[in-house]
């Protein structure tokens, strides 16, 4: 059975069936694309899970596998290319699959109230649900790259035609950044064409070259003779003065970082943010930001973990940095919408910190601190679109005793701030513990700096000072002259459909707070044993 397939393509079913609609079918439009990302959840729970879970038994580095021949042409005297449909699933994939199609419906459900071009909107919005699930599921480097240029396209439109005043401005510098990201991919891509071959050579015994990341992974973890002589690639050799290895890492990284973002690669997210409308602030922060960190752990330390091993300190500093410097900007915001996005620099800087510590616990926390980012983000940007739909403001110092006004919308917000704050029995709360235990693991064994996972704590303290006095500042207090009559008129308590999109969200995060192991468990394993696999391969190397 075909699952990850089905689960990829049924978006371009809906597609195809809005094209045919006429433009005034707006009804049509939201419940087909509702529909559509409802049965990629449905799908994924009753379908792709059970299968994943009945073959993680199995000593497979990918589960539920597909595998169809695609392209294949001729270089001649130096062999054949073989590019492959190739998806598959690990734990780790799974876990961001299933953060995909829980956030989807949610930002469809949002989309209710957008009114211009409602065609084309929920296309590109579809469009975007299939792009992030082929990245996360795309196991041939060049299928990955498709996959990840395609979420370039809708996110770009959607930025620019649907945004705020200053839309085009927001959509053409995430557009340039995400561009030169992927310039630096496509220049590694090239180089690992002609650095892997498949094991069966062809039928002129000339070797087939291939993109295929199973192959790149086994090799490079020394499990198999993947490495054609004398690659670009091989350990000792020399590109532009520097290891060859090296260099590609460092190209990749900074990449995916891009897409992170890191700090100092992170001026786009702010303004896109705050122009994208709300549902498309969801997906970026809830998904999108998360292919980068995917990318990192998949791409950067699977093919090439002696760049892991060299760089860890720098990556550590980074994450660092980020953390810092991501809260401290956002306790000097007065937008309520700036203020969330930049909490969300913060703790993918804790991501960084996880991967960086290159340890078991570490590697394994940057992976749940995708997964409740990904909810808490989502939660936090509709919670703000809320209160932007009612009165077109988003200004902290406008907003001051809505308790009374709004007191349902005032718990559920308290519930997005505490657990994005890192408290205790909500899921930031576990995925953050696991990051410093791997960073104080990774700087007892020596590996880190002490001050790093110290310094990183500063994120907690600070994130808790910027929510605690936004959140005193919006709905402690009395309703006063900030506010004008026709404000509080307008500034009802949530309605049927708000209920709807974030009631899931909280209740996944109390629940992931109180039984961690429910998402866990999906990808521990095998995070583990990547992390097992980085060490032995690329703690010994040597430039």
């Amino acid at each position: 059975m075909p699952y990850l397939s089905i689960l990829i393509w049924v978006p371009l079913l809906g597609i195809v069936a809005l094209a045919l609609l006429p433009k005034g079918s707006k009804g049509a439009f939201r419940w087909i694309s509702l529909g559509i990302t409802l049965f990629q959840l449905v799908w994924t729970l009753i379908a792709i899970l059970p299968a994943y879970l009945d073959a993680s038994i199995l000593p497979d580095a990918a589960y539920l596998k597909e595998q169809l021949p695609w392209i294949q042409f001729s270089l001649g005297s130096l062999g054949e290319v073989s590019i492959q449909y190739l998806l598959g699933v690990d734990g780790m994939a799974i876990s961001l699959i299933l953060l995909t199609v829980i956030v989807m419906p949610i930002a469809v459900l949002s989309s209710w109230n957008i009114t211009k071009r409602v065609k084309a909107y929920f296309m590109l919005l579809l469009l975007l649900d299939l792009s992030l699930l082929g990245v996360f599921t795309a196991l041939d480097f060049f299928l990955f790259y498709l996959f990840y240029e395609f979420m370039l396209l809708p996110m770009f439109f959607l930025i620019g035609i649907w945004g705020g005043i200053r839309k085009e401005y927001a959509a053409l510098k995430f557009f340039i950044y995400t561009l030169v990201g992927s310039v630096f991919m496509l220049l590694v891509m090239i180089g690992l064409l002609f650095s892997f071959v498949e094991p069966e050579s062809s039928a002129n015994g000339q070797p087939v070259y291939t993109l295929n990341m199973l192959y790149m992974m086994e090799a490079s973890m020394g499990q198999l003779p993947h490495v054609v002589q004398a690659s670009v690639f091989d350990v000792g050799q020399v590109m532009l003065g520097v290891n060859s290895r090296l260099l590609a890492f460092a190209v990749l990284f900074i990449g995916f970082a891009i897409k992170l973002p890191m700090v100092p690669f992170h001026t786009w997210l702010p303004d896109a943010h705050v122009e994208a409308p709300t549902p498309v602030s969801v997906i970026l922060a809830g998904i999108v930001l998360k292919v980068g960190a995917y990318g990192m752990i998949r791409i950067c330390l699977g093919i090439f973990p002696d760049g892991a091993f060299y760089f860890q300190n720098w990556i550590a500093w980074l994450g660092v940095v980020s953390i810092i410097y991501g809260a401290m900007v956002a306790m000097a915001q007065t937008d309520l919408k700036r203020l969330v996005a930049y909490s969300s620099v913060s703790h993918m800087g804790f991501v960084l910190l996880g991967i960086s510590s290159l340890t078991v616990v570490g590697l394994n926390g940057a992976v749940y601190q995708l997964f409740t980012h990904g909810l808490i983000s989502s939660m936090l940007f509709l919670l703000v679109g809320v209160i932007y739909d009612r009165v077109h403001d988003r200004e902290i110092a406008n907003f001051r005793g809505l308790w009374n006004l709004m007191p349902r919308y005032a718990f559920f917000t308290i519930v997005g701030f505490f657990a994005s704050l890192g408290l205790p029995g909500l899921a930031a709360f576990v995925s953050e513990l696991l990051v410093f235990m791997g960073g104080f693991t990774a700087a007892f064994n020596g590996d880190l700096s002490l001050w790093v996972p110290i310094l990183s704590t500063l994120g907690i303290l600070l994130g808790a000072v910027y929510y605690l006095r936004t959140y005193r500042s919006m709905f402690f207090g009395t309703f006063d002259e900030h506010m004008t009559s026709n404000w509080k008129e307008k500034l009802t308590d949530l309605h049927i459909r708000e209920y709807l999109m974030l009631t899931p969200l909280a209740l996944l995060i109390i629940l992931l707070g109180l039984w961690p192991s429910l998402v866990l468990d999906l990808f521990q394993i095998d995070v583990s044993r990547m992390a097992q696999e980085i060490f032995v391969a690329g703690k010994d190397f040597t430039p």
